[in-house]
């Protein structure tokens, strides 16, 4: 079985059903009525709100002369009144009930069209047949405002739902619609959507990329900001990717599509806090399971109360009937059916406009209950990036000694010599004769002398005297590398190499303290290392020398003491580990975002949302479990008083007022539900 997004009525996966397809999934309606509200949300909306404002401008002056009729023929411009509401206004009620029979099942339409049609047809055979019933009371004033009430309570659904998909709508939009596609040397401005994998694309400066890309001719600075959250422009250069809908701020650049339509980073981004946003959690399952059963129970109860009250309780055709509109207007489930998904909506869309992506609603409860967490050192805490530190010279100037090293590691692909060359900002020589040792470092042959930069195990099997043994512990207990730099067979400097802390990290590990979580930090690195940076960032559990398969025994090993355990990590080398873990958080960049294997993706790197992460969960499930105990106890309470428990001690003389009252009541539920998931866009992360 399958839900309905909009309403969250059951709805089998049959090859007729009423269903659409949105970014790869589909989705199954109960009516067309819900259908064409998930596909063209801004027409329905249109269209929902001039319904609202014909229905209250009719009510009012229904409601006026029901209570205030003026002249005989009153009951007649009435009538009128309300049947323009009831048929008009309430007509997507009745498609709604024509589908859910089509789909033999029972929805809210169905309800609501059964209670307000009762009340109006009993209302126009005593204004027009006054002698069959007994009563000359008419009651188009409760058809009326049911009408009006459960659509203005739609409406405010629709309000919801809009701001709460802002951060999502923005991704959208971001996307340029045109492509400068280089075609036979020249250009042609192509549709996005008509762009091809391996298309050459010109982006010029204040333009967007219009697809992910890598850069094939050029350098620039971009905004990245709208999907990763960082402010500051990122450098691309040749052979850097780009993602579709960032804007490209300073150079001209041609980049080369690897990714289109569907496959695009942005695309997916949206499908999955749209997907977060519709899907079931396992606490929503005690309400699917009496949703799916109610409406039958609700109208057996009806018509059960009907023959009670009419044969039994002896209160009369009139009062009966309006026992049964009271019970199916007041039975009506709407705040159960939104309780669940209003929080979902809310909160999925607050997470991503913080650079956060719950990849479904399960993960948001699972991120709840987590007490354990596991960091990841490099890459997470840590930038997994080299940085120089300080470097110690030897009769040469710093400059010199940088360029030696440039020199040597020009033609190196490690991470340490890319380093170097991101400080050096001068011309750059290149050597006559490259050699790389694994693990050691590299040798170079430069205007017929050599440079040499590596370690003191390299330094020493090349056999070049060194007594500064102190430069390189020094370097070691700050956490850093130290690379020897060795020219004509002296040594000449030593650059220290860090991989610094994130900035944030301290402040994430701070708030997840404060939080109670128990934490641990596990990396590959040496005991030293380890202990350095656990240190740094008052970490008192950590594991060091650790392989990428260990992490699952650690895990597993947590897990047997009945500990719910988080893994945070980079997303790559760490899956076995987040797919092992009750709960895995992903940090990777936004073109990572198709491979990830955690539950949750922080897609702008930011160790700070690790926490927010938990906060956001806890605070998104205490709003879910306080909007079903609200939808379950007012159905507990009010379905008996629908019911006729009032008869004895006000008689059935309250009836003329109470299918008024339940259409106030459901509408204030359902109010209530919105209202209450809406203060999750308030919430301090």
């Amino acid at each position: 079985m399958a839900k309905d997004p909009i309403c969250g009525m059951y709805v089998e996966e049959r090859e007729d059903a009423i269903k659409s397809i949105r970014f790869g999934k589909t989705y199954y309606f109960c009516s067309e009525s819900c259908k064409e509200q998930f596909e063209k949300p801004e027409k329905e909306f249109k269209t929902l709100k001039k319904k609202i404002i014909i229905s209250w401008t009719l009510t009012i002056p229904v409601l006026f002369f029901t209570y205030f009729p003026i002249y005989l023929f009153t009951k007649y411009i009435v009538f009128i009144l309300a049947t323009v509401v009831q048929f008009y206004s309430g007509s997507r009620f009745y498609r709604g009930t024509l589908d859910a029979i089509k789909n033999k099942i029972g929805n809210m339409d169905t309800l609501i069209s059964l209670g307000t049609t009762v009340a109006w047809l009993f209302s126009t055979i005593v204004t027009f047949f006054p002698n069959i019933f007994l009563t000359k009371s008419i009651y188009f004033d409760t058809s009326t405002v049911i009408i009006t009430l459960v659509l203005t309570g739609t409406y405010m659904e629709h309000l919801m739902k809009r701001r709460a998909r802002d951060a999502v709508e923005k991704l959208i939009s971001i996307q340029p619609d045109v492509a400068h596609v280089i075609i036979e040397n020249r250009i042609q401005d192509v549709p996005v959507e008509k762009v091809k994998e391996g298309d050459i694309i010109l982006v010029k400066p204040g333009e967007k990329f219009p697809t992910d890309s890598i850069i094939i001719e050029g350098i620039t600075e971009v905004d990245e900001s709208m999907i990763t959250g960082e402010s500051r422009p990122v450098i691309k250069k040749v052979g850097d990717e780009v993602i579709g809908g960032t804007l490209n701020r300073t150079g001209s650049v041609k980049i080369k599509a690897i990714r289109v339509g569907e496959d695009t980073t942005l695309s997916k981004i949206i499908n999955i806090v749209e997907m977060a946003s519709t899907e079931r959690v396992p606490i929503q399952r005690l309400a699917d399971v009496i949703s799916s059963i109610f409406v039958p129970i609700v109208i057996i109860a009806g018509l059960s109360s009907f023959i009670f009250w009419y044969f039994i309780g002896k209160i009369g055709l009139t009062f009966s009937l309006l026992v049964l509109v009271s019970i199916l207007i007041i039975a009506c489930p709407c705040a159960m059916g939104i309780a669940t998904p209003a929080a979902l909506i809310v909160s999925s869309g607050r997470a991503a406009s913080n650079g956060i992506i719950f990849k479904n609603g399960e993960s948001i409860e699972k991120a709840s209950k987590i007490d354990t967490i596991i960091l990841d050192k490099t890459g997470t805490l840590t930038k997994g990036e080299p940085e120089l530190g300080e470097i110690f010279t030897f009769n040469y100037d710093e400059q010199f000694i940088l360029k030696l090293a440039a020199i040597a590691e020009i033609h190196s692909e490690h991470p340490f010599g890319k380093a170097i060359l991101n400080k050096f900002k001068g011309v750059i020589e290149f050597p006559e004769k490259f050699e790389y040792f694994p693990g050691l470092g590299v040798k170079v042959i430069y205007r017929g002398k050599r440079i040499i930069v590596g370690n003191k195990e390299l330094i020493k099997s090349e056999k070049i005297p060194f007594d500064k043994y102190d430069y390189i512990e020094k370097i070691e207990k700050n956490g850093g590398t130290a690379l020897l730099v060795a020219y004509d067979q002296d040594i000449v400097g030593i650059i220290s190499i860090y991989d610094n802390i994130k900035e944030g990290a301290e402040e994430a590990i701070r708030d997840l303290k404060l939080m109670n979580m128990d934490i641990y930090m596990v990396t590959g690195d040496n005991e030293l290392v380890a202990r350095i940076v656990a240190n740094k960032l008052n970490i008192e559990k950590f594991y060091s020398n650790v392989k990428p398969e260990e992490k699952l025994k650690i895990i597993e090993d947590l897990q047997k003491k009945n500990r719910k355990v988080a893994m945070v990590g980079d997303g790559i080398n760490d899956s076995p580990a987040l797919a092992k873990a009750d709960l895995g958080i992903a940090m990777g960049g936004g073109t990572d975002i198709a491979k990830e294997t955690g539950d949750v993706i922080i897609i702008n790197n930011d160790p700070k949302n690790i926490a927010k992460v938990f906060k956001l969960a806890k605070k998104t499930m205490s709003k879910i479990k306080q909007n079903l105990a609200w939808a379950f106890l007012y159905n507990i309470i009010l379905i008996p008083i629908a019911g006729g428990l009032l008869i004895p001690f006000y008689g059935p003389e309250i009836y003329n007022i109470l299918p008024f009252l339940a259409a106030i009541a459901m509408a204030f539920s359902s109010t209530t539900v919105v209202s209450n998931s809406l203060l999750l866009k308030r919430v301090r992360l």
